[in-house]
């Protein structure tokens, strides 16, 4: 039987030490402290087995939020699948700007497009106890993931299924956010990292990655009450692009954000 400093020293000549290190922790259930203080002590076979298959999941290219089904947003974990999106940190980004957008209204309503894990509208949801959230996402398994999600952290979010707004009726909202596909079909990013990984239809969408962001511009003010905001995220490239699409649809306001590390990350305007 092997020690747990062991079977870490293994796993690190695959992988990142600290990928190897968290696989361990996800194996053994504990935190940071208790695998430093019991780098000695035995670990037993099936725990090494399992460490050791997770391990070359990792050096395959497998994403880490993946393989321990969890991923942390605004200070929250999130349990995330194959069938959602990893979450982000410049996601962020659009659950601030969201804030701010409603932060003087009494009972906002609040629309998240394209939930994905949920992690958005969950966050909206305990972020701003009195608002009306609603989440939705053409993805039955990603709405599971999203309901699991909110169920856990107690939030209350009222879940659609809904190709973008099509089974939305004439609901209206303060607000709507999405995080939809912007990455161009055919992008050699798409085959690298973790996008490997994603659900492709989270990822791109049409020639130049606009197509879903075209409809959300165009659709949204039908479903905004009269000085209601969209905010939604985009590609590091596409500031411009969007601008003019906000532009051309008569959108007031217009504002364009840059995420921390500079680049133009989330745009919106008000109707």
């Amino acid at each position: 039987m092997t020690s747990i400093a062991a079977a870490l020293a293994a796993a690190r000549q695959e992988i990142p030490p600290s990928d190897a290190r968290l696989l361990l922790r996800h194996v053994l259930c504990c935190g940071s402290a208790w695998l430093e203080a019991h780098r000695d002590d035995a670990l037993d076979a099936a725990a090494a087995v399992r460490l050791a298959a997770l391990a070359a999941r990792r050096a395959h290219g497998e994403p880490i939020a993946y393989l321990i089904g969890i991923r942390e947003f605004y200070g929250r974990d999130f349990a995330v699948t194959p069938a959602v999106l990893i979450p982000r940190p410049e996601t962020e980004l659009l659950v601030d700007l969201g804030k701010a957008a409603v932060a003087a209204l009494a009972a906002p309503r609040i629309l998240d497009l394209g939930t994905g894990s949920g992690c958005v509208a969950v966050t909206l949801a305990l972020e701003l106890p009195q608002a009306e959230v609603w989440a939705a996402d053409l993805s039955a398994d990603a709405l599971t993931v999203a309901r699991d999600n909110a169920a856990r952290l107690s939030a209350r979010v009222q879940f659609v299924q809904s190709d973008w707004f099509a089974a939305l009726g004439d609901a209206r909202f303060d607000l709507i956010v999405a995080n939809p596909p912007y990455i161009a079909a055919g992008d050699p990013h798409l085959e690298q990292g973790d996008l490997r990984f994603e659900p492709p239809l989270a990822l791109a969408c049409g020639a130049d990655g606009l197509a879903a962001l075209r409809h959300i511009v165009a659709s949204a003010p039908q479903h905004l009450i009269p000085s209601g905001r969209l905010y939604f995220e985009h590609g590091y490239d596409q500031a411009a692009a969007v601008a003019a699409l906000l532009q051309a649809a008569g959108y007031a306001q217009i504002e364009q954000q840059r995420d921390l590390a500079g680049i133009v990350r989330v745009s919106g305007g008000r109707r």
